[in-house]
Order: structure tokens, then C-alpha cells, then sequence
């Protein structure tokens, strides 16, 4: 039973909440977060448009969530930090999701960057926060708006006949480059874009794709660059294999992996050995080594092509930006994107079960260390 917490403790405000050090040496360096003015130069040279976060401050309600909503019991996904249920409200029958985080430094780190960026461009919208006692454990529990649409690569699988385009391979990269954009914007790194975090509001073909799950998000400035190693395997950027520090241009390698699966069906970097990441998958992320295949690269446009290559360049300085990405001629529709039809539905239905193993592969948080070891 979900019980009301402490309520003499301090409620979470976004503002005020401190950053998690990524390494003990790194702790003595942790600022307050001051986002940027609006139309503020990136070092690029480019100019950003997003007006600055205008959510209030973060309220956390100590009463049980079940005086407000009625929880289900159906499982919509397993995040990388917990569970995620159905669940309806008792004044409006609105159906909802609800997340449920054990309490601790890393989960008041994930509310408090998510709901910074909730209701920005293509995020999932949290919409009340609750500190509840379950078993024993005090917990956070998010709601959030109901994503009923599934998950991006599903979705085409469930086309069937229906050809997948390039033209709308297109169009799905520049909503999941919007998002990234706004995060970036304001200087956090999600570091976990994959396509389970990536989910429509309804099943409908207008439906609205989101990104979810901040459970490895991070705040990313100039002296408080990012070490810990967190990730998905096969959209994991070189430099997170390694020692050395890195930042949110781990995001844009991640796109990279995205966009070259949505337009073939199958990951530039995989393991042959069925592990989560093997010695030669590294050391081909390491290097960069990937290739356009045909058949299905065949009839592909040579501008999607560069741009997979920009995205993933080994070197994070020499990657593109996201701002750099957002004015690419193949997603801001400078230049005409066929309607080439795409090998993708076929490969990826061919490959569910595939999938499917991927995802109980990769479905928990990682120690790179010891994956490495």
C-alpha cells in the first residue's frame, strides 16, 4: 500500500536541487545551474531560439497518490530506474502514467531534470509528483502523461505492407532533434536516447512522438563535464568506452545509431556473440567502423548518408552540433527528401525477436566497468 511520506522534509524544487558528482573529484566543482538567456550565441556561432523554462517550482504532495488516482496493476515499461503503470485520475478519468523511483540522490536528480524540461518540444509532460511509503521504502512517484502510441520502432513494424520513406525517416529525426535541441539548449544531456525512450501519444498516424526516461540525464557545463559511465550499448559513443571525460555530444552519436536504423532496419554496430556489447562490437564503435550495405542502402539519398557520417565521427570535437544538425538540408527540408521506400519495416519485422532480446540485453543501468573488465 502507498502510504504519505515524511512531511517535514524540505520539498524538491527543481531549481534548487544539486547535481549528483560524477566523480568524487568532480564534487568540489558542482554549480547551481543558471540556463541561458534566451537567443543566447552557442559556441558555434548559431543562435538558438527556445524562450527559457517557465516551469513553477517543483512541489512534491506527501498525501498517498491513491487519493488522487487509481493505480493499476497493467505494466505500460521498464525504465532504467523503474517501473511504469497505468493509472487513472479519480476527478477526470484521465488515464495517466505513473513511475515509481525508490528515493535516493540519482532519483531526485532524474524528477528534477525531468520536470525542468517537461512540457518543452517532443518531451512526455510530468504532471504531479508524490512521496509515498511503499513496503517500507520512502519512494517517488511520477505521473505523467499516458504515451498509448508505443514505441518508435514498433510502430513501423506494425506498418506491414505500408512502406516506411525516407521522407518520413526524415521528419522523425528532426521531432527527436528538437527535443535534443531544447536539452541541449539549456545544458543537459540525456545520454540515454534510444528508441524504447521514444514514444507516441496515440496510435493514430498524427500522433506526437516524445522523449522519455531521464534517468541518466545530466547537467552538462564547462567545469562540470561528464565521467560516469552510463549507457545503452549499441548507441553508446566511443568516448563513453573510455577513461576520458566526455558531453552531451554523446547525444549526437546516439542520433546517429537512430537514424542509420530507421533507414535500413538494423544497427551500424552490433554484437555477433550475443552479449550486450562484445570485444569486437567495441572496437568497431571505437573506430567507427560501419558500412551502407545493399541492398537496403541502396536507393538511400547520399545526404543521409553524410549526415549518419558527421554523426558518427569517433572524434566528439569533430561531431556535428545539434544546432548543426537542425539546419542540415535533410532535416530542415531545405533541400527535397525522396519518398524512397526503405528496406526498414521488412528488417525490423524480420528481426523482432532480435529486438526483442536487445532490449532484455540493454533493459538495466550498466557499470561500463565492469562490461569491460
Amino acid at each position: 500500500m502507498l502510504q504519505n511520506g515524511n512531511g517535514n522534509e524540505k520539498p524538491l524544487r527543481a531549481p534548487k536541487a544539486e547535481a549528483e558528482p560524477d566523480s568524487p573529484a568532480d564534487e568540489a566543482k558542482l554549480r547551481q545551474h543558471t540556463p541561458p538567456e534566451t537567443g543566447a550565441q552557442d559556441p558555434g556561432g548559431e543562435f538558438t531560439h527556445f524562450p527559457l523554462p517557465a516551469y513553477p517550482k517543483l512541489e512534491i504532495k506527501r498525501y498517498a497518490v491513491t487519493d488522487d488516482y487509481k493505480i493499476s496493476t497493467q505494466v505500460l515499461g521498464l525504465g532504467i530506474s523503474g517501473k511504469v503503470l497505468q493509472c487513472f485520475n479519480k476527478k477526470t478519468g484521465e488515464k495517466c502514467a505513473l513511475k515509481i523511483l525508490y528515493d535516493s540522490p540519482k532519483a531526485r536528480r532524474e524528477v528534477e531534470l525531468h520536470w525542468r524540461v517537461s512540457g518543452g518540444p517532443y518531451i512526455v509532460r510530468i504532471i504531479s509528483l508524490y512521496e509515498n511509503m511503499h513496503h517500507g521504502k520512502k519512494c517517488l512517484l511520477i505521473i505523467m502523461e499516458c504515451m498509448e502510441g508505443g514505441e518508435l520502432f514498433n510502430r513501423i513494424q506494425a506498418r506491414g505492407d505500408q512502406a516506411f520513406t525516407e521522407k518520413e525517416a526524415s521528419e522523425i529525426m528532426k521531432d527527436i532533434g528538437t527535443a535534443i535541441e531544447y536539452l541541449h539548449h539549456i545544458n543537459i544531456a540525456h545520454r540515454d536516447i534510444k528508441p524504447e525512450n521514444l514514444l507516441y501519444t496515440i496510435k493514430e498516424r498524427n500522433g506526437v512522438l516524445k522523449l522519455t526516461d531521464f534517468g541518466f540525464a545530466k547537467e552538462t557545463t564547462l567545469d562540470n563535464s561528464l565521467q560516469t559511465p552510463c549507457y545503452t550499448p549499441y548507441y553508446v559513443a566511443p568516448e563513453v568506452l573510455g577513461p576520458e571525460k566526455y558531453d552531451k555530444s554523446c547525444d549526437m552519436w546516439s542520433l546517429g545509431v537512430i537514424m542509420y536504423i530507421l533507414l535500413c532496419g538494423f544497427p551500424p554496430f552490433y554484437s555477433n556473440t550475443g552479449q550486450a556489447i562484445s570485444p569486437g562490437m567495441k572496437r568497431r564503435i571505437r573506430m567507427g567502423q560501419y558500412e551502407f550495405p545493399n541492398p537496403e542502402w541502396a536507393e538511400v539519398s547520399q545526404e543521409a548518408k553524410d549526415l549518419i557520417n558527421e554523426l558518427l565521427k569517433t572524434d566528439p570535437n569533430e561531431r556535428m552540433t545539434i544546432i548543426q544538425f537542425m539546419n542540415h538540408p535533410w532535416i530542415n527540408k531545405s533541400m527535397v527528401v525522396p519518398s524512397t521506400p526503405l528496406h526498414t519495416t521488412r528488417v525490423l519485422t524480420e528481426d523482432r525477436e532480435m529486438w526483442d532480446d536487445v532490449k532484455v540485453l540493454v533493459g538495466g543501468s550498466y557499470d561500463l566497468w565492469t562490461l569491460l573488465c
